[in-house]
């Protein structure tokens, strides 16, 4: 048997292609220029700007919800910083470390050292030897330079509700450390002890959500990279870039509806991405992501899904009062108190799969919660089911 991606290699060939090249498709990939972020990186700078006189930059915060380019913005202030660095001979290094892979203290400090040069184990070493090690690198290193270290410090709202905020007073109670943290949430602060608020003292960050032609501008300088020229109709980026602006803005979402809708069109042996390619990549994601959260949810929420479900099946006006009986049915006796179900509502409201609007009864009736689903309702139907 022939090798198959050889196999699959020369189908590609056939007719016309649609992609040059993905990976500026990729929100990983750090282009040449971050428009529409040209301010902010700016302000990263000039709080970085002291690192080059050898001295430890302010920690900053950057906030905004997910998809706002906070992340690249770090990462091209970092590539700006560390080639000025290299210039002016001075021992600057920043090291980014993602949140979601790294979910303690010591995980992040034993990846600090070694990115450092310095071989500690991953594990088994006490909170005071690791951290005596990390700051041993600043008393003495190799190059006989002061090193000042940045940290970049990724999603950090999943390292602070899992681990606490030992990480921030660890780092910035280091000779030589900034931080800097990366949060979707104004309100991070609230995980933080307010001796750690004090130590860190950070300058903040917003990072506001795109326009649509924010978006458009974003799209077009990625697609010139990306497609092969001609095979964009010229309603698809508007349409991609008008779809992300509804989904708060999110650069990410732009990216993953080209990408998609460019591969329909490669699959159906097309010479042409359109709109239709377009909505149906909308669909496409939309089904994965609902899919992944809601198999992913802990088993009392994906009773409360059902619930909801159910009710909404029968065409019923859904209150807190007719869920919680509704779930109480479907659990039987390890059924959550009514207090807790409060919390699985705002939990999955704030993942998007429902949404509750407070109405009125009229004088004397008090108000109630109205709920109701924002997903396909075969799509949870069949997920459920699966599970």
């Amino acid at each position: 048997m022939s090798n198959i991606f050889d196999e699959i290699g020369q189908d590609e060939t056939i007719g016309k292609a649609i992609f040059k090249d993905k990976k500026p498709l990729d929100h990983r990939f750090l282009p040449e220029k971050l428009v529409h972020r040209e301010e902010q990186i700016r302000q990263i700078a000039k709080y970085w700007i002291d690192a080059l006189n050898e001295v430890t930059p302010s920690n900053v915060t950057l906030y905004g919800k997910t998809g706002t380019g906070k992340t690249a913005a770090s990462k091209f202030a970092r590539e700006q910083l560390l080639d000025a660095a290299m210039n002016k001979n001075v021992f600057v290094k920043v090291e980014y470390i993602r949140c979601t892979d790294y979910t303690t203290e010591y995980q992040v400090i034993a990846q600090l050292c070694q990115k450092l040069g310095r071989d500690v184990p991953n594990r088994g070493w006490t909170k005071g030897e690791i951290v005596n090690t990390f700051r041993d690198i600043f008393k003495t290193n190799a190059f006989g330079k002061k090193l000042i270290l940045i940290v970049i410090l990724d999603e950090i709202d999943i390292l602070l509700d899992k681990d606490g905020d030992g990480i921030l007073y660890t780092l910035t109670r280091t000779d030589n450390v900034s931080v800097l943290s990366i949060s979707n949430f104004l309100d991070f602060k609230n995980l933080i002890k307010s001796r750690v608020t004090s130590s860190l003292n950070d300058k903040e960050i917003v990072f506001p959500p795109y326009g649509a032609d924010q978006l458009s501008d974003i799209l077009s300088e990625r697609a010139e990279l990306a497609f092969s020229d001609g095979v964009l109709n010229d309603d698809v980026i508007p349409l991609c870039s008008a779809m992300a602006a509804k989904e708060e803005g999110d650069a990410r979402y732009a990216l993953d509806l080209l990408k998609n809708a460019g591969e329909l069109a490669f699959d159906e042996d097309s010479d042409k991405v359109t709109s239709e390619h377009v909505k149906e990549a909308k669909d496409r994601i939309e089904h994965n992501k609902v899919t992944e959260i809601i198999q992913t949810l802990p088993l009392q929420q994906q009773r409360v899904l059902e619930a909801i479900l159910n009710l909404t099946k029968r065409d019923e006006e859904i209150s807190s009062g007719k869920l919680y009986e509704e779930y109480k049915e479907l659990s039987k006796k390890d059924a959550v108190t009514y207090r807790r179900i409060f919390d699985f509502i705002n939990e999955l409201e704030l993942l998007g799969i429902i949404s509750t609007n407070t109405i009125s009864r009229g004088r004397g009736k008090g108000r109630t919660n109205i709920i109701k689903l924002q997903c396909n309702e075969n799509l949870l139907e069949t997920t459920l089911f699966s599970i």
